[in-house]
């Protein structure tokens, strides 16, 4: 007797259209994709009007797509549509990031240690959010620095002067470097024109509306050290997973939020290093320990997605 062919997943991607919560379903269906062959489709939430009482006793709006096995929603936008696909005929439900509603209206929840919600059969807890990019095979050698400057926020006291002026210092102490510097869109415009006024020779600027969707991956794949603000964490984060040797700037903490519990586990477990340490980071490999052999690896959305096909979708692994 022929054996009938495994079917491949069928995953609708929920979005809200926030980049963060794009970049995130973006990631793990990524590795779905690869990991299973899983044929991946984006719902733009905010195209679907969902009322609330569809969510409430979920019932799901007609979409014309191919039924799906799975579903993944990031962000409060994808909540309604979520909650009212959870009762269809075999398909499950998954969240990323802590919603607002009980973790059991959905089937699993993949969330960041910082939530501080305990795991479970159901609840993958990650080091920081899932991200789009992937760990570089190779490191370059050449002398190229990403500098990502955020801007004000809840978790740290933010200080144009002293993010400026610690840039300043790092390209006066290392003249021949390249540096790319972007700011984001947090970023005051008073510190964004200061940063604009750094562009040379050997000095790219740029900014959120200069740049493509994939421009961080591209731009990552292509340097040997990276400097982030710590007030964001998605970006400090994105950096760890490239692969690449990780310096934050130094910010006063406004509390001791669960953000800055997570940058402090960062710098005391090694993943990233201090401003004051600089001269280790930007060492030449092999000079002063090559911090290459001593960061451990971060690959938060292929670790989910083998979870997720181990939970939710057993039969359609490869």
């Amino acid at each position: 007797m022929r054996r009938r062919a495994r079917r491949t997943p069928v995953i609708w991607l929920v979005s809200d259209q926030r980049p963060g919560h794009r970049n995130q379903l973006k990631g793990l269906g990524n590795r779905l994709r690869v990991l299973s062959g899983a044929s991946t489709h984006w719902v733009d939430a905010t195209q679907v009007r969902t009322p609330v009482w569809r969510a409430l006793l979920g019932v799901a709006p007609k979409l014309d797509l191919p039924k799906p096995d799975l579903v993944i929603g990031a962000g409060s936008g994808t909540h309604r549509l979520l909650l009212a696909l959870r009762h269809k005929r075999n398909v499950r439900t998954l969240v990323l990031m802590k919603p607002s509603f009980p973790l059991s209206w959905v089937d699993a929840a993949i969330l960041p240690e910082h939530d501080q919600v305990k795991p479970g059969k159901r609840v993958l807890l990650t080091e920081g959010v899932i991200n789009n990019i992937m760990p570089m095979a190779k490191l370059t050698t050449k002398p190229e620095a990403l500098v990502l400057v955020g801007g004000p926020s809840k978790h740290y006291e933010w200080d144009n002067d002293l993010v400026f002026s610690q840039l300043l210092q790092l390209m006066q102490a290392y003249p021949n470097w390249r540096w790319t510097v972007s700011s984001t869109r947090r970023t005051p415009a008073e510190l964004g024109a200061q940063l604009e006024e750094l562009a040379g020779p050997k000095t790219t600027v740029t900014n959120p509306g200069r740049s493509h969707e994939d421009w961080l991956a591209h731009t990552l794949a292509a340097v040997r050290a990276v400097w982030v603000t710590p007030d964001s964490g998605s970006m400090v984060y994105e950096a760890l997973t490239a692969g690449i040797p990780t310096g934050l700037f130094e910010l006063a903490p406004k509390a001791n939020t669960r953000i800055v519990r997570s940058v402090e586990a960062l710098l005391s477990g090694g993943r990233a290093a201090r401003w004051q340490d600089h001269h280790a980071l930007m060492a030449p490999p092999g000079e002063t320990g090559d911090s290459r052999q001593v960061v451990p690896t971060l690959w938060e959305a292929d670790r989910a997605a083998r979870w997720v096909l181990d939970t939710l979708v057993p039969g359609m692994k490869p």
